[in-house]
C-alpha cells in the first residue's frame, strides 16, 4: 500500500525557515514524480513546487521562487521541501503527492493519485 507521511511542520517566526519532509512506504519514491502543495481553510489548495522522476527537473510557482526548494534524499526515500525567509502567508497545511505512471512532474494537483495528510505550517510573530 502507497502512504505518504509528511512531517516538519511548525511554528515559526516571519523570516524563519522551515524543512518539510515527504516520507514514502510501501514504495520508492525515485521512481515517482513528487508534487508538494499547499491549502488554507476555504482556499482551493495551490501548488508550491514539484521535481519529475526521470530527469530531476524541479518546478516551482512563479510567486514562490527564490524562497522554496524541492530535493530528493535518495538515501532516505524522502522528498525534503526547504522553505526559507518564511512569510505569514506561507500559513498553510502542506501536503505530498506521488504519481507513478508519469516520468515528469506537474504543479496540477490532479495530477497526482497518491497524498499524504498534510503538514501544519503556522508563520507568526
Amino acid at each position: 500500500q502507497v502512504q505518504l507521511v509528511e512531517s516538519g511542520g511548525g511554528s515559526v517566526q516571519p523570516g524563519g525557515s522551515l524543512r518539510l519532509s515527504c516520507a514514502a512506504s510501501g514504495f520508492n519514491l525515485d521512481s515517482y514524480a513528487i508534487g508538494w502543495f499547499r491549502q488554507v481553510p476555504g482556499k482551493e489548495r495551490e501548488a508550491v513546487s514539484c521535481i519529475s522522476s526521470s530527469d530531476g527537473r524541479t518546478f516551482y510557482t512563479d510567486s514562490l521562487k527564490g524562497r522554496f526548494t524541492i530535493s530528493r534524499d535518495y538515501a532516505t526515500n524522502r522528498v525534503h521541501l526547504q522553505i526559507n525567509s518564511l512569510k505569514p502567508e506561507d500559513t498553510a497545511v502542506y501536503y505530498c503527492a506521488a504519481e507513478g505512471f508519469t516520468a515528469y512532474c506537474s504543479l496540477v494537483a490532479t495530477s497526482y493519485h497518491h497524498w499524504g495528510q498534510g503538514t501544519e505550517v503556522t508563520v507568526s510573530s
